[in-house]
C-alpha cells in the first residue's frame, strides 16, 4: 500500500462500541411509550491518554437534521446518555465520539500548574488548538438504531376478560351487546384499561362441541367461539346472538364513556362451515382423500377447526385477506388486538402484516398469546407484538418468580419484549389456584399487578373459580369456552373491592406503570418475597412483599438495600401500606414481617425515605 492510497478516515482515533439498546444489530427496534426516555450507553476509547468526549445523536425517523445529547463517562471507557422520545413517532439514534482536545490541553496544563512548572509553551498552544475540539476527526458508531415508539397503553394497562355471551342472566341463550354493556360500569368500576372479548363471529356448527369439549353438543349448546365462520358470515361478521355490528359499535362506544378500550381476538382459523371453505378451498390444507385437515395436537383432536395453508398456491390473496380482516375492525374503532396463536402461523406474515398496519395506523397495539418455547416468544416481539402473554402463570415459587422477571427486566429482553401477566385465563386454570384457596387469588392478583406494568384477569377470577375437569387438569369445569355462564358479581365476599384498590393504586404509582425499575431483596424465609418499584427518574419508590404460601402464615425479615440506596445502616423508614393505610416506622437493613393469609398476603408499601437516599436509577444518573 502506497501513502496515497490512505484514506484519512485512518486519523479517526476514536473506537465505540457495544452501544445499547440495540436489538439484533439493530435489525429489530428497541421498543419506547411517547414521553420515555432512551437510555443509551457505550463502550468509546482511544489510544493513548488523551481526554475523549461523546454524545448521543437523535431524531424522530424522516427528520434531516440531528439533535444530540452529551453522554457521561461511567468510568472503564462505558459512557451514558439519554434523549426524550417526546413524540409518538419512531425514532432512531446513534454515538459520536472524538478527542477532546482542548479538554486534553486544559487538564495538562493544570497538572503542569499544580506541580509548579513552566507553563509558557503550553499556554501558547492553546492558539493552535481546533476551533471545534477535534470533532471533526471524531469517530461515529456505523449503525443508526432504531426505536420504536408506542402509547402508553403498550406498557401499562389494566386487563379484563369476558365472554359477552355470558352478561345476560338467562345460560339458555345468549346476552346481546346491549345486555352486556350493563356490565361496562362494573368492569371500570374494579378499575380496568381494557376489556378483552374472545372472538365475537359467527361459530360454525358442523363438529361443534358440546358442554366440557364433549364432542356431542346438545342443540342448545353455543359452541367454542373459536370456531369462527357459519352460513351469517365470517371473520368480518358477528355472531347473530351478539346482535349487529352496529349494536357492535354502541357497545364500543359505550366502553369508551367508561374509559374503556374493547380489545377483540384475532384468531385466524375456521369452522368446516366458514365461507372461505366453499368460497377459497386452497386456503387450506387437504389430505390425501380430498378432506380438509382439521386442527390437531395428538392426541387432542379440534374437528370444529380448520387451520388455514399459509404456503397454499393461493398465498397472496390469504395474506391479504387476513390483513383485511384486521384493517376492517380498525375501521370500526378497536386498536388492541389479542392474537390467538401466532406461533403457529409464519413469523414473515406476522412482520409483514403488523409492519403495513402499525405504519397506517400506529395506535394499534397487538398482544400475543402464545405460550411456546422462549425464542419463539421473543421473535413475535421483534417481528411486531408490542406484548406478549408469559411464563408467570407457571411461576409460583421465590426462585422462579426471581430468575424469571429478572431475565424480563434486567436483560437485553426488556427492550423489546414487554409480558401481560394474565392470572388466569379461560385455557388455563393453574393448580396453584385450584388448591391455595380464596388467599392463592390475592396472591396471584398481588403479584400481577405489581412486578408487570400490563396484566390481566378473566372474569370469574374475582368469585374465585377454581374447579378443574379433572385431577391434573388446567381446565375449567364447565368452561366458559362451550357454554354460556352467568354470574352473580355481588356476592359480598368478592375479590372485587381489592382488585379496585391495587388497580387505583397502580394508577396513583408511576413506579407500577413501567417493567423497568425492578428489583428483588433478600429475605430470611423462602415462602416470602420482597422486591422494589421504582419510576424511570428513580422516584416514587414502592416495596412489596408477599406470602407465597397461601395456607399457611409466613413470618421472616425482609432486607432494604440501605447501602445501594446510600443511607446509613442505621438508617429508619417509613412505610406506608397502601392497601390497609397503616404506618410502620423500619429501621435498620432487617425487618420483620408476618403475614396470615386468612387476613393478609401481602404488603404494598410506598416508602418515605431519609431526604439523603437515592434508588439508584440509570435514567437518574444519565441525567
Amino acid at each position: 500500500m502506497t501513502d496515497s492510497a490512505l484514506d484519512p478516515q485512518l486519523l479517526r482515533r476514536v473506537i465505540i462500541e457495544a452501544v445499547t439498546p440495540q436489538v439484533d444489530e439493530g435489525r429489530y427496534p428497541a421498543r419506547r411509550t411517547a414521553g420515555e426516555r432512551v437510555v443509551v450507553e457505550a463502550d468509546a476509547f482511544a489510544d493513548g491518554h488523551d481526554i475523549l468526549a461523546a454524545v448521543v445523536l437523535w431524531r424522530r425517523r424522516g427528520d434531516a437534521a440531528w439533535q444530540e445529547t452529551p453522554m457521561t463517562a461511567l468510568g472503564n471507557d462505558r459512557w451514558r446518555g439519554s434523549f426524550t422520545c417526546a413524540a409518538f413517532a419512531d425514532y432512531e439514534f446513534t454515538v459520536e465520539a472524538w478527542v477532546d482536545r482542548a479538554a486534553t490541553w486544559r487538564y495538562g496544563l493544570d497538572k503542569k500548574i499544580a506541580a509548579g512548572q513552566e507553563v509558557t509553551n503550553e499556554r501558547a498552544e492553546e492558539n493552535r488548538l481546533p476551533a471545534d475540539g477535534g470533532r471533526s476527526q471524531g469517530t461515529r458508531f456505523e449503525r443508526v438504531l432504531p426505536v420504536r415508539v408506542e402509547r402508553e397503553r403498550a406498557r401499562f394497562g389494566a386487563w379484563y376478560e369476558m365472554f359477552p355471551r355470558s352478561a345476560g342472566a338467562d345460560p339458555s341463550r345468549s346476552a346481546t351487546f346491549k345486555e352486556a354493556a350493563a356490565m361496562l360500569p362494573y368492569i371500570a368500576s374494579l378499575g380496568f384499561d381494557v376489556l378483552y372479548l374472545p372472538p365475537i363471529h359467527p361459530i360454525g356448527r358442523s363438529f361443534r362441541k358440546g358442554r366440557n369439549n364433549s364432542l356431542t353438543p346438545a342443540a342448545t349448546d353455543p359452541g367454542s367461539p373459536w370456531a369462527i365462520g357459519a352460513d351469517e358470515g365470517g371473520h368480518m361478521a358477528i355472531e347473530p346472538g351478539l346482535g349487529t355490528l352496529d349494536d357492535f359499535a354502541g357497545f364500543v362506544a359505550a366502553a369508551a364513556r367508561q374509559k374503556l378500550e374493547v380489545a377483540l381476538d384475532i384468531a385466524f382459523q375456521a369452522s368446516p362451515d366458514h365461507p372461505y371453505v366453499t368460497e377459497h378451498p386452497s386456503w387450506f390444507r387437504h389430505r390425501p382423500d380430498g378432506t380438509i385437515k382439521y386442527a390437531e395436537n395428538p392426541p387432542k383432536k379440534y374437528q370444529d377447526i380448520y387451520p388455514f395453508d399459509f404456503e397454499s398456491d393461493d398465498w397472496p390473496a390469504l395474506w391479504r385477506e387476513l390483513k383485511a380482516v384486521i384493517e376492517f375492525w380498525i375501521a370500526r374503532g378497536v386498536t388492541i388486538f389479542r392474537v390467538d396463536n401466532p406461533h403457529t402461523k409464519p413469523f414473515r406474515f406476522w412482520a409483514w402484516a403488523l409492519a403495513d398496519i402499525t405504519a397506517a395506523h400506529p395506535e394499534t397495539i397487538f398482544l400475543a398469546e402464545a405460550f411456546t418455547r422462549p425464542k419463539i416468544m421473543r421473535y413475535l416481539a421483534k417481528a411486531g407484538f408490542a406484548q406478549s402473554y408469559s411464563y408467570f402463570t407457571w411461576r409460583n415459587t421465590r426462585r422462579d418468580i426471581e430468575e424469571y422477571f429478572t431475565e424480563l427486566t434486567q436483560t437485553e429482553v426488556r427492550e423489546y419484549m414487554r409480558p401481560n401477566l394474565f392470572a388466569n385465563t379461560p385455557d388455563i386454570l393453574h393448580e396453584y389456584l385450584q388448591k391455595g384457596g380464596k388467599p392463592a387469588f390475592h396472591v396471584r392478583l398481588v403479584l400481577a399487578a405489581t412486578l408487570g406494568a400490563s396484566y390481566g384477569i378473566y372474569s370469574g377470577f374475582e368469585l374465585y373459580e377454581n374447579v378443574p375437569v379433572s385431577d391434573g387438569s388446567e381446565e375449567y369445569l364447565d368452561s366458559e369456552k362451550y357454554q354460556i355462564r352467568p354470574r352473580d358479581f355481588t356476592v359480598p365476599d368478592s375479590l372485587a373491592e381489592t382488585i379496585a384498590r391495587i388497580n387505583g393504586i397502580r394508577r396513583a404509582h408511576p413506579a407500577l406503570q413501567y417493567d423497568h425499575g425492578l428489583a428483588f431483596h433478600d429475605t430470611d424465609n423462602e415462602q416470602l418475597i420482597c422486591y422494589t418499584k421504582r419510576a424511570p427518574d428513580g422516584s416514587d419508590p414502592i416495596l412489596v412483599v408477599v406470602n407465597l404460601d397461601p395456607r399457611h402464615t409466613q413470618a421472616g425479615h425482609v432486607k432494604l438495600p440501605l447501602f445501594d440506596w446510600t443511607l446509613p445502616l442505621d438508617s429508619s423508614v417509613d412505610v406506608i401500606d397502601l392497601l390497609s393505610g397503616e404506618t410502620y416506622s423500619w429501621r435498620g437493613e432487617w425487618n420483620y414481617v408476618r403475614l396470615d393469609p386468612a387476613t393478609r398476603v401481602a404488603h404494598i408499601f410506598a416508602l418515605r425515605l431519609p431526604s439523603a437516599g437515592h434508588m439508584q436509577s440509570p435514567l437518574t444518573d444519565a441525567l
